[in-house]
């Protein structure tokens, strides 16, 4: 199957320094965010003129969905989140926000408008995505494949993986999603975690001490 060059550029957001990701098209001005954060001023100063066809949520954590309001109106594109999250967006309890007060207090947006599903085919750009159900970290976290890139939220990190100790979080899960969806990627898919550095999965298979 032919693969378009997509261009991925990462943006660190908010006090958790949250990577959203614009996914897009350089040559046709259009694209796709995945989970945009908190104070997100640089991701849509970078969006501005462009077409954003889609926010794609790999969990809706509140440090991952604190600027989707600002996205959504500035650009009138829907959401996409998994069923299990699907009340998360409009509960500042669900998604975290009052735990950290500190943090910006609640957060609440509107319901997404589509939800995601484990082995869905997502259409956005003319381009085929798949969703992977990678839930551990939380009930309804998925991962996004194209070709050799895989957007994982906050499943697997470079040598480390996501922490299962808030609400909704089990360890098992997060292990069994892991080793049974992603480790059975190539060993040259790159690996854009919801923070720091991306990897691959041969580098984590090798050295990650979770694993």
């Amino acid at each position: 199957m032919e693969t378009k060059q997509i261009k991925i550029e990462a943006f660190p957001l908010g006090p958790l320094q949250t990577n959203a990701y614009l996914v897009s098209l350089p040559e046709e001005n259009r694209g796709f965010v995945i989970d945009p954060g908190m104070n997100p001023q640089p991701l849509l100063k970078r969006i501005e003129g462009m077409e954003i066809e889609a926010i794609v949520l790999t969990h809706a954590h509140f440090d991952h969905i604190g600027g989707v309001d600002a996205v959504r109106r500035l650009k009138g594109c829907p959401v996409y989140l998994h069923d299990a999250e699907a009340d998360w967006l409009t509960n500042p309890k669900r998604n975290g926000s009052v735990m950290w007060p500190e943090l910006g207090g609640p957060i609440t947006t509107d319901p997404a408008e589509y939800a995601l599903d484990d082995g869905q085919k997502l259409k956005l750009l003319g381009l085929v995505f798949q969703v992977l159900h990678t839930p551990g970290h939380s009930p309804g976290s998925v991962s996004l494949l194209y070709g050799n890139h895989l957007f994982g939220g906050d499943v697997l990190f470079r040598l480390s993986v996501g922490r299962t100790d808030l609400p909704g979080g089990d360890q098992q899960d997060l292990l069994d999603s892991i080793h049974d969806k992603l480790l059975k990627l190539p060993d040259e898919t790159i690996v854009y975690p919801g923070h720091g550095s991306r990897t691959t999965i041969g580098y984590e298979r090798e050295h990650n001490p979770y694993l």
